[in-house]
């Protein structure tokens, strides 16, 4: 609704009326995060102004010294942070600050616990941090100008975070960005510098630009004219520094920087490279998976950084996507300043740097492979460092070592058991790794399939994610032992085969041959063999895959996807001990036999989570069934 005709006030939208209730009403329980993260703000925009600036030297406008400065006012009650970098225009304002930007918000409030600590720890992981000066301020003004635009381009923006806010065009000289706070009755507390300063020492002193505070002496000096300011921050990138001076809070609020995290990181690996190349890495794992991890598309990846001068975030092409959890910095000597993405992409440099950076990045993981916590780390983003095996064949035999399965060692849902500690248990004679694959954990786990290997006590892996399916194309071997299906091909046990059974299966064989006739006969459209099996024991049939032919639940995988597959029909085995069988050997009317044949089809379709062609004739059958029983 327009006020006059510059001035307009408009509706924030929806999530961000949500999330101002929850900053109003303290959501953070620690409030002087808020400072915190308006500065992460400003040294981020005076980030992109230095990298804008490397094909635009104009967008200085004669003043290169990039800085942020505090100021508080007693008076007015009030706080300004301001900075001095790329600034915003009128749509960006809006985009920027009217929605939660790019923040995923549907994700943001399922995942809110109303735990207010651990809500809190949420705000940084959809970048929002801007709405964190609602906890200290119950006015908020924001004034900039874009880097190059004209001083009557200036936007003016304010809210009392009650719904609405109110927006602008203003003359403005500077270019950047100031936000000025308002403050509340109960934050006077801010109103100090020494406190100010405290707070910014702690969570900011990493920052690779100078935080500038007017010095707490000026007011004294009466005769000087302009005010006389000094840097409150060391000003230096961390991560040039000497690992043994730095601490691990200095390292810790470094990543909650870079990363926009509340959380520590749950590791680290720092790294300076000197000689032929200089570079310096620094690389964390996050505690917790940020909510965009499973899109492969998103931009992912570190900060890149060209002699201490940022260039770029979510540098993909430092970091592979199975490592696309990953936060840090990459700060080279070797690559010009106005590098681009494009460059990156065919550069001989930044492939070194790459290989050097997965193995540091998997030795990290590897580390915490011994410890305790690495089922949580595995519980959060084992499932990407799968898609490794697919994505990097060069460091498969490493990654292969930190994946961890379900088995039915012990038949639980969390994925523990490495494939290291699978092949220690292996029975002798055992020449195989077997598997099972499959669309649930439940389906897997009470396969029929794996009745004779429980029967004989040969573990199987339990494969539930749907990149198992492309895992196990791509791994096909561990330590010399071959992985095999135990849903594809003949049963074959190697050395661990029961003589006997064979024999048996042979004798079974010729004795049931005119039912499997009738059965393939019957089943001609759905199956290509009927054959008897001895990998069975308490159901009466299951399907297998030919040995060269795809998994079925791959297959269901690709045509959900609608992709265009090739259809290849399945073979069913029949188990001759089963009470079923025996009364199918002897059934003499072929519309009872019918009936039962489909049935027992359409019981080993659903038993490897299959779909029903026709459930209603399928429920019809077994009803009659269950009425001529009773009858």
């Amino acid at each position: 609704m327009a006020v006059d005709a510059k001035k307009e006030t408009l509706g924030f939208q929806s999530e961000v009326k949500q999330l101002l209730d929850l900053m109003i009403h303290s959501l953070y329980s620690n409030r002087e995060i808020f400072l915190r993260e308006l500065i992460s703000n400003a040294s981020d925009a005076c980030d992109k102004l230095r990298f804008e600036a490397l094909s635009n030297d104009a967008l200085f406008e004669g003043d290169s010294d990039l800085k942020v400065t505090v100021d508080f006012d007693e008076k007015k009650k009030t706080i300004t942070i301001r900075d001095n970098g790329i600034g915003m225009t009128r749509d960006e304002v809006i985009e920027n600050i009217g929605t939660i930007a790019k923040s995923g918000t549907k994700e943001f409030f399922n995942a809110m616990t109303g735990d207010k600590q651990k809500d809190s720890q949420l705000i940084g992981q959809f970048g929002v941090g801007f709405y964190s000066a609602f906890i200290v301020a119950d006015k908020v003004t924001l004034i900039t100008r874009k880097a190059g635009a004209s001083e009557e381009e200036g936007v003016r923006w304010e809210s009392s975070g009650e719904g609405e806010y109110t927006i602008e065009p203003v003359k403005r000289k500077e270019r950047g960005t100031e936000v000025i706070l308002h403050l509340r009755k109960d934050a006077k507390e801010f109103l100090n510098g020494y406190k100010l300063r405290e707070i910014i020492r702690k969570y900011s002193d990493h920052l690779n630009l100078p935080i500038m505070m007017l010095k707490e002496h000026y007011g004294e000096d009466k005769d000087k004219k302009e005010p006389e300011y000094e840097t409150v921050n060391s000003a230096k990138a961390l991560w040039t520094r000497p690992k043994k001076e730095i601490t691990d809070e200095e390292y810790n609020e470094l990543y909650k920087h870079i990363a926009h995290d509340y959380e520590d990181p749950m590791a680290r690996v720092h790294s300076q490279v000197e000689g032929k190349m200089e570079y310096t890495t620094l690389f964390y794992i996050p505690n917790h998976a940020p909510f965009d991890l499973w899109d492969r598309n998103h931009p992912h990846g570190v900060k890149l950084y060209v002699r201490r001068v940022f260039i770029m975030d979510d540098a993909e092409q430092l970091i592979p996507p199975y490592l696309r959890f990953i936060r840090g910095i990459v700060d080279t000597n070797d690559l010009p300043l106005n590098v681009s993405r494009e460059i990156l992409q065919h550069n001989s440099v930044i492939e070194k740097i790459r290989n050097a950076s997965v193995k540091k990045i998997l030795g990290m993981i590897g580390k915490l492979a011994k410890k305790d916590d690495y089922d949580k780390f595995w519980k959060e983003f084992g499932k990407v460092l799968k898609e490794g095996i697919i994505d990097d064949e060069k460091n498969k035999e490493q990654i292969a070592k930190l994946l961890r399965f379900s088995t039915t060692h012990d038949d639980v849902e969390e994925q523990k058991i490495s494939l290291e500690d699978y092949v220690s248990r292996m029975q002798e004679g055992q020449e195989n790794i077997f598997y099972v694959v499959g669309e649930s954990f439940a389906t897997v786990k009470n396969s029929p399939h794996l009745e004779i290997f429980r029967k004989k006590g040969i573990e199987v892996l339990l494969l539930s994610d749907q990149v198992d399916e492309w895992l196990v194309n791509h791994l096909t071997e561990f330590d010399g032992k071959p992985l095999h299906s135990v849903t594809k091909g003949e049963l074959d046990l190697g050395e661990l085969d029961d003589k006997k059974d064979e024999k048996e299966k042979e004798k079974k064989t010729g004795e049931y041959k005119d039912i499997l006739k009738r059965l393939e006969k019957l089943l001609k459209d759905k199956v290509k063999e009927v054959r008897i099996t001895n990998r069975l024991t308490s159901s009466p049939a299951c399907l297998v895959a030919d040995e060269q032919d795809m998994e079925a639940n791959l297959q269901r995988i690709l045509e959900a996807a609608g992709q265009p597959i090739p259809t290849s029909k399945r073979i069913m085995e029949i188990n001759p001990d089963h009470p079923i069988l025996k009364h199918l050997k002897d059934e003499k009317d072929d519309g009872r036999f019918e009936d039962w044949g489909r049935i027992l089809f359409d019981q080993a379709l659903l038993s490897e989570g299959g779909k029903l062609d026709d459930p209603a004739g399928f429920v019809h059958r077994l009803n009659e069934m269950f009425m001529e029983m009773s009858s």
